[in-house]
């Protein structure tokens, strides 16, 4: 349901707060809507965890069309250039017209999984290996220079011909990628659940940079990057499951700050 995620990203009533004072309209589901809506030019553009894309008057709340993804839509959209853009748990990465939704190309990754590993959180038995049930979003897409770029269950961080869907290069990681890249001065940013957090080459995927966030071997509550980045004035911030806010250099990776959350 649409106006769910609406009401839990906005305003509630309590002490020293105002009213969510009047919801415009709602939009029904057969599914979760996790991924945030992207909205250009009037019109919402968002996918549902019950396999279907959708595509919604932004002023009424009234559907324009929908795509029959038939697999959990967990990813933000990128609308760029007339042209929809977002991941599905199949592994399929697509790009439909944005205004009749006609699949203008897809293209097939090695295929999404979640981040695992043994004694997760400290369950027991401490030898069993279970998906991590935080790791519940896809990378959204980022589109620049006619290239759109995103992240991976397989590890992989994609850059793929805007327009076609070809193949330009593909980064491997150490494990599941789903945060979302950012992009800036030519470089793409973007991190990793296996510790690391990168700075790519935006044109040929060649690595500039990596910086290595804390480790837990024992139970990996404090380990992987799942939030996704933003460059401003020559500084990269991104948050990490360590309990730290970091700040990095965009161009040489050093640190430049590292603010704890004290556990949050």
């Amino acid at each position: 349901m649409f106006r769910r995620n609406l009401q839990h990203s906005g305003v509630y009533e309590g002490a020293g707060m105002p009213r969510f004072s009047k919801v415009k309209w709602s939009f029904h589901t057969n599914g979760m809507v996790i991924g945030s809506p992207a909205v250009v030019q009037g019109t919402a553009y968002v996918g549902s965890t019950d396999g279907n894309f959708y595509v919604v008057d932004a002023a009424s709340g009234k559907e324009k069309w929908k795509f029959e993804a038939k697999s959990r839509i967990t990813s933000s959209a990128a609308v760029s250039a007339g042209v929809v853009y977002f991941g599905a748990n199949d592994g399929n990465f697509y790009a439909l017209d944005a205004a009749t939704g006609k699949l203008r190309w897809k293209f097939k990754t090695a295929g999404e999984r979640r981040f695992t590993a043994r004694h997760l959180h400290g369950a027991q038995p401490a030898a069993e290996t279970a998906p991590d049930p935080f790791d519940c979003y896809l990378s959204s897409p980022a589109v620049w220079n006619g290239t759109v770029y995103f992240g991976s269950g397989d590890g992989s961080v994609y850059a793929l011909g805007s327009a076609s869907g070809a193949l330009r290069w593909k980064f491997q990681t150490g494990d599941v990628v789903h945060a979302s890249p950012a992009i800036a001065d030519g470089t793409v940013f973007i991190g990793s659940w296996d510790s690391y957090f990168y700075a790519l080459d935006a044109r040929t995927g060649r690595e500039k940079w990596r910086f290595q966030i804390g480790d837990d071997p024992e139970i990996h509550n404090q380990v992987g990057i799942q939030s996704s980045a933003a460059v401003v004035g020559g500084t990269v911030y991104f948050g990490c499951r360590d309990s730290h806010l970091y700040a990095l250099d965009e161009k040489s990776g050093e640190k430049k700050e590292a603010l704890s959350t004290e556990g949050s």
